[in-house]
């Protein structure tokens, strides 16, 4: 009894899917880290940079585009791909953000269904050279 109720429940375990398709997903800005600290909260009164409301990080599946954009509006179109379970990588991206060369590199930091928090790995020109950590989330 107990061997039959053991193979049923292995048996049973939630298969999950690669990361390449549980981040392809449209991402909003849930909260933002210039170097460690809190510049935008969704929601946040205090925000000492608003323009955040209007990131947005899409990733898509099936041709691996990306549409990326800054918290000054600026958009980004390119491709994406993984690095093994700990990097996103955007490339090609045009217009180049600044001092990019068109690729802008992220250490993934954690990825759930609804939440996935990536860190830059080179420091963001545009927000005074800060390596910044994004906690973005999907509706």
């Amino acid at each position: 009894m107990i061997l039959a109720l053991a193979l049923i429940t292995a048996g049973c375990k939630k298969k999950v899917a690669p990361l390449s398709e549980r981040i392809a997903k449209a991402w909003t800005a849930e909260s933002v880290k210039h170097n460690t600290t809190t510049v935008y909260t969704r929601g946040g009164s205090t925000n000492t940079v608003p323009g955040y409301s209007a990131f947005r990080l899409t990733l898509t599946a099936a041709s691996n585009a990306v549409t990326y954009t800054e918290f000054d509006g600026t958009s980004f179109t390119g491709v994406w791909e993984l690095d093994g379970e700990s990097k996103l990588i955007l490339k090609n991206l045009t217009p180049q953000p600044t001092g990019s060369g068109g690729t802008l590199e992220f250490s993934i930091v954690s990825v759930d269904d609804a939440k996935l928090v990536i860190k830059r790995l080179t420091a963001s020109k545009k927000t005074g050279d800060s390596i910044n950590e994004y906690t973005l989330s999907n509706p």
